[in-house]
């Protein structure tokens, strides 16, 4: 008989019932739930329906209805409706179309069931008189010894006693639940859920338990296995739970939960065990059994549990001769209750049941469940409910009376209906409590009182986990600037954690971090960065983290204001002056590469962000370039000095021209190297008089006649000069300028066109001279071309790329690398010091992300432009290798692997698994199957018989194959007769436990053929034949020890193996012995008639656990020991009841499962209980608190008085203790000032002031302090200056 369930409250007012019809008619089931705006579900053997051309479902109001059409034989199945928590199950039974009776004799087929006959006259029809036909009974219906009988029509349907599911908004993972089976003892079947996990991040878990709690991965093993496969092409994941052998006791609720980072579904199943039918030739005597071990009929007690556990099938099958109306079976629980205990087996018997244990057990729990039933409440509150953190939940109670009041309390408060919060609904006998938006504080006891009764609940509210809806993002900041991480997480005030390379930040005294909250945004600040706060930093919540990278890089200088070229006279003062952004650097000037150190004339200043070099009284020797290089920086400023010497030269008058140069541009030491965006400026130095005219041509020579002879091609520009004056000029960025010997020609921000051949004519009167001059332009490199990623790693990744088509006129000095996540706006820089070569391997990254990378070019001028951004990829590792590679089965011509996937794969999906083989002594590995492998076990096939051969399996992913596990050893392709297989005795399954000193022989059968290689090891290390002796034969091996020591203990393994293919044991043996004796026992205390004793618990402990001590006393005088104490447990104790007067010492023993320990532990001191007498206690009193605050009995007065005359201040107060007196003047204290006087006598304060002046006038104020309080008293001092006499006498 099942256990009672509570009756829970049903979603329907009317249920439909079981029905039956004809093939190829329609049926129509009807419901009606209690609200009409109930959502309903119907299902057909656990599987929901859909509505088409073969079921109709209508919904009006609260009314709801299925039609099935066109019934076939298949439409016999489980139905089901669902609304809310209630689910109602019914059958449709479907018969065949009556056809033409036939006669009894040509009956197909004769029931095993004979009905019986009437008592009318026994005498035969006459054949003329053919009795009525009779309709049969319908094949579906007919009960069978192998058919169930189905319940009749009208029988009400089974609604689950399902309790509502407070667990809401559950993501639906399941594209397949399992659903509810059934299953005769010894046979399997299996339960299969399927998830999609194509919107899945993470791959989901499974996880199965049986009832509540229990998780069923612990519980794999011979009768339970649990498998799990994964299908590329739909991306969905299949669960299996197979059931081996199923037991009886295996009946119950299962569960299957299934979860992925925030997502979360779960599904309810049931599983029932049906005993197994008997055979047709079951004789009831041969159940019956003697326990004798003689073999005799008579011998022994007589056992009929063999009969029970046949009991069911046999009166199934034993029934099928009797008459199918039998009486109804009484209820044997309610036999048991008031039957005598020595009735029990009896009763069992008699009524079938097979499982005496359980039967008493649950028998117990009945007695112990049946107390006093409520007056007030049907139905009272479970003990406790769950909701998530937002949700409403629904409390309901059912009550005797419908017209009673009820009262709810949370945390013994009544509750008022305030608003939406709590609702109170009243519907015939139920009474709901409905609480929405549920908060923390809403995480309570909950009371329904009606009268003098309540019933009490639990409501746990269970917070969601915080996510982080939008994460930090990588950072790359100058020196000293402000950095701001920000992340926004799915609730506001939640606590996350920052850490910094996995170390947690916390405030500090330096204030280095400040953590900023604003609703759901969490900030970390770093108010200046350098160079040691370069890290990754992560912020973590309960449901999840962000990491994001922070790099600090030195800032670049800027030039505000360029030192300029002058040009000075003889006497002058000469200043270069600059302005830099940052106030801190320092920089050095030089002189044609020669630092300049200040002196008497040159004075060299640095004031904020300015830069002054000052010379004075200038000289023809100060003439030259200068240059301002910043400390710490890769450029400078330069300027030149031109000195104008002012004198009168007498020369010719006719002079003709000439250009002073030190080359004339024939040779490439001539050339002049200017960076495009520089000014290029050529100051050619030129005499002859009169003044000639200079004229500047780009292209070819000035001259008629070229170099070699031939005229030159392309464009030619000239820019002429005359008296000081540009006559032509060809570009707006060209300047020419002459001025008194010397010539100057100047372009602004030159440009890779400027590059080329100038040449200058000077021409006057007297003749003309020509010099050629080479500029080159240099300038940045163009960018490299588009980077491509070699390979990738866990955490990094290997970048190729190639130089630049123009390299700016200068070698390459290296190139710079950055990279960005796919989804992010911030590159990162790689490396700040040039990188030479053009592969480089970038590291540091996040295994998984998506990844781009650019390159730029560096020469000596600068940076080139970025490159385009390579291909996205991927950091990903190969996986670990597969593990447990192992043969499973082998034949002839084939062989049958196994494996386990790797233990670490990563963050990117497998591809498959890679199989090969390889003859032994060659080292050519062959593929066993083209292409990879999806599953952890592979057949190889065609192979040759005889032939050892390796094998070797690899796992592949994204990032390529993994190492391989290979077998220990060959393999020899020849089929295995027989595998090899241990049989453990069921004693030895356990702990074995033997005494010091005893025998162990432990014989194990194994078999195999042909005979299998046994080996033995203790620990994982080979046995010794010294350490105990192994006797081997074809089918069993003995392990036998002559006389077990100590260091016998441990765990002994058992291999049996034939080629590659092997079976384990393993057996754990313990040697006990006896314990040592106790430790440090001693008395911690002696009051009255008791002893407090404390021991330690011995050092050796047998190598068993101690049960217990034994704890003895002896008076001193006797010395006859008796036990205090007996198995007693914990290691302290109080010995009571000593006699008075005597004087007694302790010991005490050890106890394990093997006996007392040899040697007691005694004490070392001993105890005396001393007579009791007879104390005096005086009375006490309390003594009178005379403590009194300060309080000044009569205050300061306001006084004014004549400069030059002493005067007094005076006040008096009171308190207790004396309070400290201080004196203030204008609230500064005056108490060390030596023009003062303090006095105090008997409570009267006095200030004495000296020959005060007006300064001394001002609010005197005078404070009286003690540990009670404090009071203060203040007054104004007037002083009035003297009047003099003379003024007086004038007066008068």
């Amino acid at each position: 008989m099942p256990e009672p369930v509570k009756k829970t409250v049903s979603a329907f007012a009317k249920k439909p019932k079981t029905q039956e019809a004809e093939e190829g008619s329609s049926v129509l089931f009807e419901a009606e739930t209690e609200k009409p705006d109930a959502k309903v579900k119907w299902q057909c053997n656990s599987k929901d329906i859909a509505t088409g051309a073969k079921y109709v479902m209508t919904a009006a109001g609260n009314k709801h209805s299925l039609s099935i059409k066109a019934i076939t034989k298949e439409d016999a199945n489980v139905y089901a409706v669902i609304a809310g928590g209630s689910k109602v199950k019914f059958d449709l039974k479907v018969v065949s179309k009556p056809g033409p009776v036939q006669a009894p004799a040509d009956a197909p087929g004769k029931s095993d069931v004979e009905p019986e006959k009437a008592p009318a006259d026994p005498g035969p029809a006459p054949p003329s008189d053919p009795a009525p036909p009779t309709d049969p009974a319908p094949p579906a219906a007919a009960p069978t010894g192998e058919q169930p009988v189905v319940p009749a029509q009208d029988a009400p349907p089974a609604e689950d006693a399902q309790p509502p599911d407070t667990r809401q908004d559950l993501t639906g993972l399941f594209t397949e639940k399992p659903t509810s089976g059934n299953v005769t003892v010894g046979e399997n079947i299996t339960f299969v859920a399927k998830v999609c996990a194509e919107s899945l991040l993470k791959k989901p878990t499974i996880k199965w338990f049986k009832g509540k709690w229990m998780d069923l991965a612990s519980k794999s093993g011979k009768h339970l296995q649990l498998k799990e496969t994964y299908d590329r092409n739909t991306k969905v994941y299949t669960f299996e739970m197979q059931i081996i052998a199923a037991k009886a006791n295996f009946t119950g609720a299962y569960r299957c939960e299934v979860a992925s980072r925030d997502k979360f579904d779960s599904c309810n199943f049931d599983l029932a065990v049906h005993e197994a039918c008997a055979t047709e030739g079951f004789d009831i005597r041969t159940a019956f059994r003697r326990t004798g071990a003689d073999g005799k009929e008579d011998s022994g007690e007589l056992d009929f549990s063999t009969l029970l556990k046949k009991r069911d099938s046999f009166l199934k099958s034993s029934n099928r001769a009797v008459q199918v109306n039998a009486e109804p079976d009484s209820d044997v629980w309610n036999i048991l209750c008031s039957a005598p205990s020595s009735e029990y087996e009896k009763i069992a018997f008699e009524n079938g049941i097979t499982d005496l244990r359980g039967m008493l057990k649950r028998l117990k729990k009945m007695k112990k469940k049946e107390e006093k039933k409520s007056a007030a409440f049907t139905k009272k509150l479970d003990p406790a409910y769950q909701v998530k953190k937002g949700h409403k939940i629904k409390l309901a109670i059912e009550v005797a009376n419908p017209d009673v009041e009820v009262k709810w309390l949370k945390n013994g408060v009544d509750l008022l209906p305030t608003g939406s919060k709590y609702i109170f609904e009243s519907v015939g006998n139920m009474r709901y409590l409905t609480i929405n938006h549920c908060s923390l504080a809403d995480d309570a006891a909950y009371s329904c009182v009606v009268g003098e009764e309540k019933c009490t609940t639990e409501l746990f509210v269970q917070e969601p986990p915080v996510t982080i809806v939008k994460n930090l993002e990588d950072q790359m900041v100058m020196n000293g600037e402000r950095v701001e991480l920000m992340c926004e997480v799915s609730e506001e005030g939640a606590n996350v954690r920052w850490e910094k390379d996995g170390v947690e930040l916390t405030r500090d005294e330096s204030f280095k971090y400040r953590f900023k909250k604003d609703g759901c945004k969490h900030v970390l600040i770093i108010n200046e960065a350098m160079k040691e706060d370069c890290g990754h930093y992560k912020v973590k919540t309960n449901g999840g983290e962000s990491m994001a990278e922070i790099l600090v890089q030195e800032k670049d200088l800027e030039v505000y204001q360029s030192i300029a070229d002058l040009t000075v006279k003889a006497k002058d003062q000469a200043v270069f002056k600059c302005e830099v952004s940052d106030e801190k650097v320092r920089g050095t000037w030089y002189k044609n590469g020669v630092e300049v150190k200040p002196d008497a004339r040159v004075n060299i200043t640095h004031i904020g962000r300015n830069h002054k070099l000052t010379i004075d009284d200038v000289k023809p020797e100060d003439e030259g370039d200068y240059t301002f290089v910043p400390d710490g920086h890769a450029f400078n400023l330069s300027a030149k000095l031109n000195f104008l010497d002012v004198k009168i030269d007498f020369v010719p008058r006719q002079d003709p021209p000439k250009i002073h140069l030190d080359c004339m541009g024939r040779t490439s030491d001539s050339t002049i190297v200017v960076v495009a965006g520089n000014k290029l400026r050529l100051d050619v130095p030129i005499t002859g008089d009169p003044a000639p005219t200079v004229i500047w041509t780009k292209g070819g020579k000035a001259s008629s006649v070229k170099a070699d002879g031939e005229e030159t091609e392309g464009p030619e520009s000239s820019w002429t000069l005359k008296h000081g004056e540009v006559v032509t000029e060809g570009d707006s960025r060209v300047h020419v300028e002459t001025t008194k010997g010397h010539c100057i020609f100047t372009i602004e921000g030159a440009e890779r066109q400027d590059e080329g051949l100038y040449s200058v004519v000077v021409r006057n009167p007297a003749g003309e001279d020509t010099a050629d001059i080479n500029v080159k332009v240099v300038d940045v490199p163009d960018p490299p071309q588009t980077p491509r990623v070699l390979s990738v790693g866990e955490d990094s990744c290997v970048v190729q790329w190639d130089p630049p088509l123009f390299d700016g006129g200068q070698p390459i000095i290296g190139y710079v690398l950055e990279r960005k996540k796919k989804k992010s706006y911030r590159w990162m820089r790689l490396n700040f010091d040039p990188y030479t070569d053009t592969t480089f391997e970038a590291k540091r990254m996040i295994e998984g992300m998506e990844y781009e990378m650019r390159v730029y070019a560096v020469n000596g001028i600068g940076m080139s432009r970025h490159s385009p951004a390579s291909q996205p990829f991927v950091p990903v590792a190969p996986t670990s290798e597969p593990i447990g590679l192992c043969v499973d089965d082998i034949s002839d011509t084939t062989i049958s692997l196994k494996w386990r996937p790797p233990e670490r794969i990563g963050s990117v999906e497998l591809k498959g698994y890679g199989v090969e083989y390889c003859k032994e002594g060659t080292d050519e590995w062959i593929p066993a199957i083209q292409g990879l492998t999806d599953r952890t076990s592979l057949m190889i096939r065609d192979l040759t018989t005889g032939d050892k051969l390796q094998f070797r399996v690899r796992a592949f992913n994204m990032a390529g194959p993994s190492a391989a596990s290979t077998l220990a050893q060959p393999v020899t392709i020849r089929e295995i007769m027989q595998r090899p297989r241990i049989m453990i005795p069921r004693n030895l399954r356990q702990t074995f436990v033997k005494t010091v000193g005893e025998t162990v022989n432990l014989m194990i059968k194994f078999q195999g053929k042909p005979r299998p290689k046994v080996i033995w090891s203790k620990d994982g290390e080979p046995l010794s034949p010294t350490f105990a002796s192994v006797r081997n034969s074809e089918v069993d091996t003995i392990l036998f020890i002559r006389k077990t020591e100590r260091t016998h203990s441990g765990k002994y393994d058992l291999q049996v193996q034939i080629e590659n293919v092997e079976d384990k044991a393993s057996i754990t043996l313990q040697v006990v012995d006896l314990p040592g004796a106790p430790e440090a026992l001693k008395i911690t205390d002696v009051w009255g008639f008791n002893v407090a004793l404390e021991w330690k618990p011995p050092k050796d402990n047998g190598n068993c656990e101690i049960s217990g001590y034994t704890i003895q006393k002896a008076d001193k005088k006797t010395m006859e020991w008796f036990t205090v104490y007996e198995q007693y447990r914990r290691t302290n104790c109080v010995a009571s009841d000593l006699i008075m007067g005597n004087e007694y010492v302790f010991r005490a023993f050890a106890i394990n499962q093997v006996g007392l320990s040899l040697e007691p532990c005694n004490t070392t001191d001993s105890a005396y209980i001393q007579k009791t007498a007879m104390e005096y206690k005086p009375p006490s009193y309390k003594d009178h608190d005379f403590s009194q605050a300060p309080k000044f009995t009569h205050p300061l007065v306001n006084r004014s008085i004549i400069a030059g005359y002493s005067t007094t201040l005076s006040c008096s107060v009171r308190g207790s203790p004396k309070p400290k007196v201080t004196w203030f003047k204008n609230k500064m204290d005056i108490s060390n000032e030596a023009k003062y006087r303090m006095l105090c006598r008997q409570g009267v304060l006095t200030l004495e002031i000296r020959k005060p002046c007006t300064f001394d006038g001002g609010v005197y104020m005078c404070r009286a302090v003690n540990d009670s309080g404090e009071d203060i008293v203040e007054c104004k001092l007037e002083v009035r200056s003297q009047v003099p006499k003379e003024e007086n006498k004038k007066e008068d």
